[in-house]
């Protein structure tokens, strides 16, 4: 059973978030005997795994790519989506393993940089110092609500996806759903399911296959190299690490998220969310739009799964196909009568904002992301883990974070043996 440690005045590196990132690099960092701690603000380690996930919750990758350092998926359904309950197990078994120095319900207030190597970290339970700073908070922080969303009445059950867990919590009537990324698209599928009446707004997110000619798709995307894909490399270079990921689902065993099979039984689709006015939602149209951009990114990857298999000459049971709409909007609607339509739920599922103003440092770009490379910023006794292309497309996942902790400890302890050798040469 993890203990929890107490508060030291000095320590040669703080880790900031004690979810799996901080967790590998507090790994790396033990094996190299470097004193540290993790901080974690809320009441357990990798809290929100356990606190913010809805019930039906499944990893969208499968179970063999969760590869943390000395522990990767030891299970019997290596090629399965591993539900919210079977995550937090093996998060709990790695961290039983690891036996992190960590503090748990400990905020931190501010970080300054004192002097070189030195700086101060004040939080909930008093001040601490330290030569090297690791942000492992991720960049998920501040959900996002739109400003409209504070005039809707009193009626309606405002929640973000965050807050969702159940249908059981909503109240009687119809949902809408704001945003048809990963969590919209499946908290709106987990919905409809449970046979609720749902309206989905859908807005620009891109959509894959869950299997393709015999594998999972996951698959061959790994064996294409696209995994190992950094943001240097990525076409559209800085600006991926803001793109939106494919929504899919791995429920029941992992299957396709299809929005027009979902119209065909009766769940309502509308493009973006554009506001609200005296009772009413309106919307844009881009329905139609969002719908056909989305079906082909969809084709994209699956015709660059048939590329490579070509290529390779690889031998599958299922030759190429290309997926065709089963429905298509007749009318493009932009507008809903709330009250009308006895839509007494909305669940804004369009993302969060990072919020790293308790950090004062000159280390961030004017749009508040860390200047980093590799996640050694500027500063190079800061450095950050855990965030979504932090190096390659395999940040930020279960997949990646032992590559990017390893990198990033490595680089600590370097910088580490610079202040010991430092320090004995001021003293000598």
């Amino acid at each position: 059973m993890f203990q929890p440690t107490a508060l030291k005045s000095h320590y040669d590196v703080v880790i900031i978030g004690g979810g799996q990132a901080g967790l590998s690099v507090s790994h790396y960092l033990k094996a190299a005997h470097i004193d540290h701690v993790v901080l974690e603000k809320e009441e357990s380690l990798t809290h929100s795994w356990r606190k913010k996930r809805w019930d039906n919750f499944t990893l969208v990758t499968p179970n063999w790519q969760c590869l943390l350092p000395n522990h990767p998926y030891q299970g019997q359904d290596p090629h399965g989506f591993m539900k919210r309950d079977e995550i937090v197990n093996y998060l709990d078994a790695f961290i039983e393993k690891l036996q992190p120095p960590a503090i748990v319900n400990i905020a931190v207030e501010q970080v300054t940089k004192i002097a070189e190597h030195h700086f101060e970290i004040q939080t909930t339970q008093g001040k601490t110092t330290a030569n090297q700073v690791v942000v492992a908070a991720g960049g998920y922080h501040t959900p996002i609500y739109p400003k409209l969303s504070s005039s809707l009445p009193d009626t309606v059950y405002n929640i973000h996806s965050e807050q969702y867990f159940n249908p059981e919590q909503l109240p009687e009537g119809n949902v809408l759903v704001v945003g048809s990324g990963q969590s919209g698209a499946q908290i709106a599928e987990d919905l409809h399911l449970a046979g609720k009446k749902v309206y989905l707004s859908i807005g620009d997110a891109p959509r894959c296959a869950r299997f393709y000619r015999g594998k999972d798709v996951v698959q061959w995307l790994f064996d294409m190299g696209y995994y190992e894909t950094t943001v240097k490399d990525h076409r559209y270079s800085e600006k991926v690490r803001s793109s939106t990921n494919h929504y899919v689902t791995g429920r029941d065993g992992g299957r396709d998220i299809d929005l027009r099979k979902f119209a065909l039984e009766r769940m309502q689709l509308f493009g973006r969310f554009a506001d609200y006015k005296d009772g009413h939602l309106y919307f844009e149209r881009n329905l139609k739009q969002n719908l056909d951009n989305a079906d082909a990114t969809y084709n994209r990857i699956n015709a660059s799964i048939d590329h490579y298999i070509e290529t390779h000459a690889i031998e599958t049971a299922q030759p190429a196909s290309l997926y065709t709409p089963v429905w298509q909007p007749d009318i493009e609607p932009t507008e809903i009568d709330l009250k009308a339509e006895n839509i007494t739920t909305i669940i804004w599922c369009i993302g969060f904002r990072p919020d790293y103003g308790w950090i004062d440092l000159d280390i961030f770009e004017a749009n508040g992301y860390p200047k980093h490379d590799r996640g050694i910023t500027v500063d190079a006794d800061v450095s950050f883990i855990g965030l979504p292309w932090l190096y390659t497309w395999g940040s930020g996942r279960f997949l990646g974070i032992n590559q990017d902790a390893q990198y990033v400890s490595e680089h600590i302890v370097n910088r580490h043996k610079i202040f010991v050798h430092k320090y004995a040469e001021m003293i000598a």
